[in-house]
């Protein structure tokens, strides 16, 4: 089952930090539906937030400077994100780290935190927010076998 244009609309608020709306559209979708592609949605867009931001040639020392500026803008974002485990998912993508041993939600957590800073530190308009989800859409699309 390919990615929905509800669960493509769902992540879009939360990333523009729109709250009410994403709670409205996340209480709408099917749950087993959303336990896979809007799973596979973040996943792949977290994937290629990380690429953008990080690129190829990014080190350890990169990536715990950036995921403590994360956490050090908010208390709230301090509290939800386990400096230990934002290093590792984003290590997956950029190195040889493994999130073996980190449990689903957290994992999802930290993606979606990560997620969001990465996008708001590209200052996207709504065209580009719009292009960056289309592309993260195809490729959980494929990434689901679609």
């Amino acid at each position: 089952m390919p990615v929905t244009d509800a669960q493509v609309a769902a992540l879009r608020a939360y990333l523009a930090n729109d709250w009410e709306l994403h709670q409205k559209l996340i209480s709408q979708l099917d749950r087993a539906e959303a336990g896979k592609g809007y799973t596979a949605l973040i996943t792949a867009a977290f994937v290629a937030a990380v690429q953008r931001h990080f690129g190829k040639s990014s080190s350890q020392a990169d990536i715990v400077t950036y995921v403590g500026d994360v956490r050090s803008r908010s208390e709230r974002v301090a509290e939800a994100l386990d400096p230990e485990v934002g290093e590792r998912v984003i290590g997956v993508v950029v190195g040889d780290a493994t999130t073996q041993g980190i449990g689903r939600e957290a994992k999802m957590g930290a993606q979606a935190t990560l997620l969001t800073a990465l996008i708001l530190d590209e200052h996207l308009d709504e065209a580009g927010l719009d292009a960056f989800l289309a592309d993260a859409r195809s490729t959980a699309d494929k990434m689901m076998g679609g």
